[in-house]
């Protein structure tokens, strides 16, 4: 009974099927009922949180690379276009996958320790701005191979988590008198990340991210195309690695045309940029205009949610 002057912001995937969203409904205001609801996509929060940040934008592109997805969403004063949505399927859900598998082939069944080596992959991966030159570092033996990194993993007793052992602690013979058990990565350090630029590589017939922008921007207006190519926003987790903003604005200024300025903007804390957005939504004068009311729900059904979410 709690939440019956309670108003919830709710996010779900663009294109939710309507079931879904009939459910969601049900559950927000038949079982739980919350006074109001806006059920909203994560992107527009986002791009919310951007044109709040620079009102005197009026476009922005959303990349938004997270756990299962990667998601290219161009917003034009709020609104989403839906004919420039682009999805992709390769997140770090799969990132992490292909590093278990990699392991398990190389070095160490791992193949049930998906949240270690999930941690691993965020404690060591990058993405490189030159793979070729990094792959051939990365076969150099001894001293040379600069990239080469020994990671200890945890045993649940002594060492809680696992972590990266400095460069200078390094035995480059692999073999370590203290018994930790140690995990020797070099080219999958970057090896693994550059899947979202070349899911091809490992047999993913898809567009990379920065093929997937081209492609959605390109399908806009050619007036407006300047004005998503300045104002690309990355949010999700995956924007965490090393190196993956500059990677991204490189490889789209060799695909864009060289009269349009390129500007990849990465916001401190990628992960909780929707969150933020959401806060700021939830504290604006347009708030009360977007939710739908309890009453009005049971007076009228899911038409007035459709009507009034933009999913």
């Amino acid at each position: 009974m709690y939440l019956l002057n309670t108003s919830i912001v709710i996010t779900e995937p663009y294109f939710n099927f309507t079931s879904i969203q009939e459910s969601m409904n049900e559950i927000l205001f038949e079982e739980y009922q919350f006074q109001s609801a806006l059920r909203i996509n994560t992107g527009s929060l986002g791009a919310h949180h951007y044109f709040h940040m620079k009102p005197s934008e009026l476009c922005c592109l959303v990349v938004d690379s997270g756990f299962s997805f990667t998601h290219v969403v161009p917003y034009c004063r709020s609104k989403k276009l839906k004919e420039g949505i682009r999805r992709l399927n390769v997140g770090g859900k799969l990132l992490t996958n292909h590093l278990k598998e990699i392991i398990s082939y190389r070095q160490l069944h791992v193949m049930d320790e998906t949240y270690v080596i999930n941690q691993v992959k965020e404690d060591v991966c990058y993405v490189s701005q030159q793979f070729y030159k990094d792959m051939e570092i990365a076969q150099m033996k001894g001293e040379e191979n600069t990239l080469m990194r020994d990671y200890v993993l945890p045993d649940f007793s002594s060492i809680k988590k696992g972590f990266c052992k400095p460069r200078e602690e390094m035995v480059l013979s692999g073999k370590y008198k203290t018994g930790e058990q140690i995990l020797r990565l070099a080219n999958e350090r970057f090896a693994v990340p550059e899947m979202l630029f070349h899911p091809s590589d490992i047999g993913i017939q898809e567009m990379g991210i920065p093929e997937a922008i081209v492609h959605s921007v390109q399908s806009l207006p050619e007036e407006m195309q300047p004005h998503f190519y300045q104002n690309i926003v990355l949010t999700g987790g995956n924007s965490l690695f090393s190196g993956y903003r500059e990677r991204l604005e490189a490889e789209l200024r060799s695909l864009v045309p060289a009269h349009l300025p390129v500007s990849v903007f990465l916001p401190e804390n990628p992960v909780c940029y929707s969150w933020e957005g959401g806060k700021l939504l939830a504290h604006s004068p347009d708030y009360e205009e977007m939710v739908v009311m309890r009453e009005d729900y049971e007076e009228n059904g899911h038409i007035v949610c459709e009507e009034k979410f933009d999913i």
